[in-house]
């Protein structure tokens, strides 16, 4: 008999590793990583992604270039391109093993087989984690560096610097909701109990 808790935290883990990974889709092809403004000139602000950089006007004019080079990127750049893609495969591949543990899917009834199911869905569980975390690093790369240049920039206020784009939230929260999936899906396979009674035992009469 399955745990009805246990039924609930694993579709929810599912689900949230559903919308992470497109969160981390989107986080990975949104030019806004880090954006560059003034004060002076506030019509027109420069975007920089990991594939492109755009040049965005307030009328609504945006005009992208990519990157010609692997050579030429910044570290970072290059840095953030292989995590995020690494994290969306794992997160991916996370959610093909956790599928098939679901205790909704009637695929497998014996005994052997669902404790195979507990841990299909602790090894996609296992493997959000780990997305998250590699979802995170990046970000928080970026963050650090814009961070560090803003506060080291001595140029007035009023001159171009670079800011925080909202792909590093998306980033974090994706992230997060990454590892949510993942505990929601380890927690579930705490929450079943494995399948199929013990052997039974049986009292044989005694003959006399």
């Amino acid at each position: 008999m399955v745990n009805p808790c246990a039924g609930v935290l694993e579709v929810l883990g599912v689900l949230l590793g559903a919308a992470a990974w497109l969160c981390s889709l989107a986080t990975t092809l949104m030019s806004q990583w880090q954006i560059r403004s003034t004060e002076i000139l506030v019509a027109e602000s420069i975007e920089l992604g990991l594939w492109e950089m755009c040049a965005v006007q307030e009328l609504g004019g945006v005009e992208c270039r990519p990157y010609e080079s692997l050579l030429d990127l910044p570290r970072e750049i290059t840095v953030a391109r292989l995590l995020m893609c690494l994290s969306m495969t794992l997160s991916l591949l996370g959610l093909l093993v956790a599928v098939p543990g679901l205790s909704c899917v009637k695929s497998c009834q014996s005994p052997d087989s669902k404790w195979a199911k507990k841990v299909s869905k602790g090894t996609g569980g296992a493997l959000c984690m780990v997305a998250g975390v590699l979802g995170v690093v990046p970000a928080s790369l970026f963050a650090q560096i814009v961070v560090s240049r803003f506060h080291n920039d001595p140029s007035p206020a009023v001159m171009p610097r670079w800011d925080l784009g909202e792909a590093l939230f998306v980033g974090w929260a994706a992230g997060f909701l990454h590892f949510v999936a993942g505990v929601l899906l380890c927690a579930s396979c705490l929450g079943s109990r494995r399948g199929g009674a013990g052997p039974a035992l049986y009292s044989h009469p005694e003959i006399i």
